[in-house]
């Protein structure tokens, strides 16, 4: 595994430019499979998970040519249906769980599909039931081999239907409106997720002539077409990586300017943040976090403890609760901080309180932060990422904290967030990092 090295207590100054949304970037990269014609991608993030997928799509056939930093062309013209069932598309397939998302277009396209039950973060129990669900409705059939791990999927005549969604899933909502995209007759998807990342994939994939209305609502209308031609797409920047910019700012009392945020697609997470007591001024599509000694937490109208909790879009994301609750150490006042979606995201607390921070794990979806209003500060010690998200959450802490931390497995880490150790040192950060 390998490590970073972190000195604490560095005051971090500069620009930042976050990288495109990783969220965004796996819905759009499994849509080329669509159709034959060339698709442009911008703003593409050099993160594991993204670069496995793209590798995963090379081995389906998928013509793939780098023609900037960030900025690829797929066409997926000959695709090879008989990769299947290999090895290696075992292997690379189950490593990551955004190639669940090759299943809808694989669908709509060529009418068949297997694939291994996904990998990814373990960070509690992630059904795929929605997806399966939307897919039988439209006409598919799917067999689970339960020895083998293996989703064998027929949609020989995917044909449009009513599907109520029995949780908003983000990718589920998109798995099935890509599979909606060329059934037919029309398909009204109800409790759809609506989050930025499937507003923009809607709009590709109306950009390569998808029929879809209703994008941004929870209730979305498809009229299936016979084919999709290429198109070009931009990503969004990361508002993940948004917030655990503006975290880190108020940790480490640095003033920061987060270039190109892509603000009105940010929804409340600014606002969440400032209720933590950390001040931000947006200038034109910029945030700029001034350097902040102290900052405290707001209570309740009534003067009862803050709660901070996720829930579907439009509201918080639950990939910056752990950011939320790293930030809350170091505030005046405490705040309960309620995971509702996963029941393992807290477990990484353990970490803060080795560390000084006062927090109570009242059970696995949600922890009280006592915020130490820096009358103490966190110390540096050895520890490990568990997920992408509390990796992050663990450095940000390091990063401010008195000492030398060491973090192992920031292989997680790399998965979601690009060259983050780069950046922050151009900032004035002291991170090493240490081969295994």
């Amino acid at each position: 595994m390998g490590s970073f090295k972190i000195t604490g207590g560095q005051k971090l100054s500069g620009e930042i430019h976050p990288q495109g949304a990783k969220n965004e970037a796996l819905q759009i990269l499994c849509a080329v499979l669509l159709t034959p014609e060339k698709v442009t991608i911008h703003k593409v993030p050099n993160i594991v998970d993204v670069n496995k997928l793209i590798d995963l799509l090379k081995d389906l056939g998928v013509e793939v040519n780098k023609i900037g930093a960030e900025s690829y062309e797929f066409t997926a013209k000959s695709v090879k249906l008989d990769f299947f069932g290999t090895a290696e598309y075992t292997q690379k397939a189950a490593s990551l769980r955004g190639s669940i998302m090759l299943l809808g277009p694989l669908l709509a396209r060529f009418g068949k599909a297997m694939i291994p039950k996904p990998g990814g973060d373990k960070i509690g129990r992630r059904r795929l039931d929605t997806h399966f669900i939307g897919f039988q409705k439209l006409g598919a059939k799917f067999v689970f081999e339960s020895e083998k791990n293996y989703y064998h999927i027929d949609a020989s005549s995917l044909t449009g239907a009513y599907i109520h969604l029995d949780e908003a899933s983000v990718t589920g909502t998109a798995n099935i409106i890509m599979a909606a995209s060329m059934a037919k007759g029309k398909t009204s998807i109800y409790n759809a997720a609506c989050e930025p990342y499937i507003q923009q994939l809607c709009k590709m994939l109306v950009r390569m002539g998808a029929k879809i209305e209703g994008i941004g609502s929870n209730l979305l209308h498809i009229e299936g077409v016979k084919s999709l031609k290429g198109t070009e797409h931009t990503m969004l920047p990361d508002m993940i990586e948004i917030g655990s910019f503006i975290g880190l700012a108020a940790m480490t009392q640095s003033e920061i300017t987060i270039k190109n945020a892509g603000i009105e697609h940010l929804g409340i997470i600014p606002e969440t943040f400032q209720r933590l007591g950390i001040k931000m001024e947006f200038r034109g599509d910029d945030i700029f976090i001034p350097s902040q000694q102290r900052y405290e937490i707001e209570t309740f109208i009534d003067g009862s403890i803050m709660t901070i909790a996720d829930a579907i879009w439009p509201g918080f994301t639950p990939d910056l609760l752990s950011i939320v609750l790293v930030v809350a150490t170091q505030a005046k006042g405490t705040v309960l901080v309620h995971q509702k979606m996963f029941e393992s995201r807290l477990f990484f607390v353990d970490k803060l309180i080795d560390m000084g921070a006062q927090i109570i794990l009242c059970d696995p979806h949600r922890a009280t932060v006592i915020g130490l209003d820096r009358q103490i500060n966190l110390r540096g010690i050895s520890m490990t990422s568990p997920d992408i998200r509390a990796g992050v959450s663990l450095l940000i802490a390091a990063l401010s904290a008195d000492g030398e931390s060491t973090i192992h497995n920031v292989e997680q880490i790399d998965r979601g967030y690009q060259d983050i150790d780069k950046r922050l040192n151009a900032l004035g950060a002291k991170i090493e990092r240490v081969a295994p």
